[in-house]
């Protein structure tokens, strides 16, 4: 009489590497799709509560560049810092230097709280966390095109005409939005496990800037010159002021490699994201 073979059953978890890539990616552009409406309800929700109670409002996105512009200014002609030889009038420089920055360094800082943010919201809601980390980026782009406007009345007040390059600033800015989304789906994770990084991530991004050009031309010479090379936000800002003020994009070898190392990035960033999100819930 011949025994009964067993049955095994194997249990695996929704999110595994196992299905395949292909699988994976399908998944993630569905739940993203499915997920469009909450993605902005989320925007608007957080984007009207921050300047609802706030005296001044939308215009703090423009009064913050401005007095990070006017302080380099006094630093400079006190002889206190050097900004360097710049060819056009520091205003515009610096403010679409700020610009094409804020979109890194606001976006990455709510990007990177969004899931202990809303803790309740993780922990009682089956949903898709992408969208609490997609949301931030509307906002930032809201501030990023009144600054832009600001830079085009600056243009208008000190008589410089814009060429047609000016028309490839969305690939910056693209670029820009994929280096931020990938270090915020990876830190957004670490910040939900320790929340130091939430700290520490704000103090790095302070210091990141005074590291980038963004207030300043790049040293030609020195440690500063050599480490600026390999900094992906140097060359999107570089780009991103050159289209508007000179309509070319001075170095476009350093541009294409920070663009494919950030498109690189996001995509390993979103596959760990989306492996990991599951999980989230229990650590927050």
């Amino acid at each position: 009489m011949s025994q009964a073979s067993e049955i095994v059953t194997t249990y695996e978890p929704d999110n595994s590497l196992k299905k395949g890539y292909s699988q994976i990616f399908a998944e993630i552009i569905s739940e993203i799709v499915s997920n469009r409406w909450l993605t902005y309800q989320l925007f608007r929700r957080n984007f009207f509560a921050m300047y609802k109670q706030s005296f001044l409002g939308i215009l703090w996105i423009v009064i913050l560049p401005i007095i990070n512009v006017g302080v380099f200014a006094v630093l400079n002609n006190s002889g206190i810092f050097n900004i360097g030889v710049i060819q056009v009038p520091y205003p515009i420089y610096a403010i679409a230097g700020m610009a094409f920055w804020q979109i890194f360094a606001v976006g990455l800082g709510s990007s990177a709280s969004a899931l202990t943010s809303a803790g309740d919201m993780v922990t009682r809601i089956n949903f898709s966390k992408k969208s609490l980390v997609f949301a931030p980026m509307g906002r930032t782009m809201v501030s990023f095109l009144i600054q832009l406007a600001l830079v085009g009345a600056l243009m208008v007040f000190y008589r410089i005409i814009p060429g047609p390059g000016i028309l490839l600033i969305p690939l910056v800015v693209f670029a820009i939005i994929l280096l931020t989304l990938g270090l915020g789906l990876l830190v957004s994770i670490m910040n939900a496990i320790v929340n130091d990084i939430g700290n520490i991530l704000s103090l790095g991004i302070t210091f990141l800037m005074y590291l980038t050009p963004v207030l300043y031309a790049k040293p030609k010479i020195g440690i500063l010159s050599q480490v600026t090379q390999f900094n992906p936000m140097y060359h999107f800002v570089s780009a991103g002021r050159d289209l508007i003020l000179d309509s070319q994009i001075s170095d476009v070898h350093g541009f294409i490699l920070s663009a494919l190392f950030s498109a690189a990035l996001f995509m390993i960033a979103l596959v760990i994201f989306h492996l990991t999100e599951t999980r989230i819930a229990e650590r927050i």
